[in-house]
């Protein structure tokens, strides 16, 4: 669960006890009804949010365990977190993250849909551990990762080799904004910050706005809500079971079978092609000009 505090102009969010603070519906809907609390707040647009946690962990994702019991609630969950940080980007004020420890996945988005991100130097990785475990991230991942990390090599390293990033590796590549000693030090940190930024005075609305349109391109790909397997053709294999976003592989060549628990990943279909033309609709999505 979360609690929100209030102090002055800073609203403090944080997920609370020694758990991993897996993403799971009741985490979600606790921090979403925090969200809203703020929104609602009168002095919001002159304000500032920060986000942190106790224990060792920031987020340590999805709540993979509760969604193999139940697989329904596999999709509830990603709807869950895209509305929440649909919910975020549009939030009148900046937010800050302090990362007092690991956040893996889902909590590694979580953490990078704030403006700014403080992390402890001495513990913890920022850390998209889904190549490791086997699991294809959705296109919202992406296009956020592909929004926030500027350097094509840094988003490989980050995807395609799971690279679990420290404090000062995160400075390096531009996720992080500053490292702190200590846990205490990294909340301390995000309130100075948090202060500095109430007293530049800005208007929330407008603020929120400009992130509106900075991010419009993550938002345009939550909003969509398409996965990778709608722009697939099934070529003659059986599409054993599919979920929106979480699919399962049946090898029948093998006679056993395999599953690849992805949120809008690829999972769910044993033979398949790309119809590569369903891209090109949405490839202004992923355009960069940093590229």
């Amino acid at each position: 669960m979360c609690t929100l505090e209030k102090r002055g102009q800073l609203f403090l969010l944080k997920l609370t006890g020694d758990g991993e603070h897996r993403l799971n519906p009741t985490l979600l809907d606790s921090i979403t009804s925090a969200i809203t609390q703020i929104r609602s707040d009168p002095s919001s647009s002159q304000s500032v949010l920060i986000t942190t946690s106790d224990g060792k962990f920031f987020s340590n994702g999805y709540d993979l365990a509760l969604a193999e019991s139940n697989p329904s609630l596999r999709p509830v969950m990603d709807s869950k977190l895209r509305s929440l940080v649909a919910d975020l980007i549009s939030l009148p004020m900046p937010t800050i993250a302090a990362v007092t420890g690991h956040a893996s996945a889902a909590g590694f988005v979580l953490a990078m849909s704030h403006d700014y991100v403080l992390m402890r130097r001495d513990r913890g990785f920022l850390y998209m551990s889904e190549l490791d475990i086997e699991l294809v991230i959705p296109p919202w991942f992406a296009a956020m990762i592909r929004m926030k990390i500027g350097s094509p090599a840094a988003r490989r390293d980050v995807m395609l080799t799971a690279e679990k990033v420290t404090a000062e590796r995160g400075l390096e590549i531009g996720i992080v904004d500053f490292s702190c000693g200590s846990a205490a030090e990294t909340v301390e940190g995000a309130v100075k910050l948090g202060e500095e930024l109430v007293r530049r005075g800005v208007d929330g609305h407008v603020y929120g706005g400009m992130r509106e349109a900075l991010l419009k391109q993550v938002l345009h790909t939550i909003g969509s809500n398409e996965s990778v397997s709608s722009r697939m053709r099934n070529s003659g294999s059986k599409l054993c079971q599919c979920w929106s976003g979480w699919l399962t592989i049946c090898d029948f060549t093998n006679k056993s079978l395999s599953f690849a628990r992805g949120f809008g990943g690829i999972g769910g279909i044993l033979w398949y092609q790309l119809d590569m033309n369903a891209f090109d609709e949405d490839l202004d999505v992923y355009d960069d000009e940093s590229d």
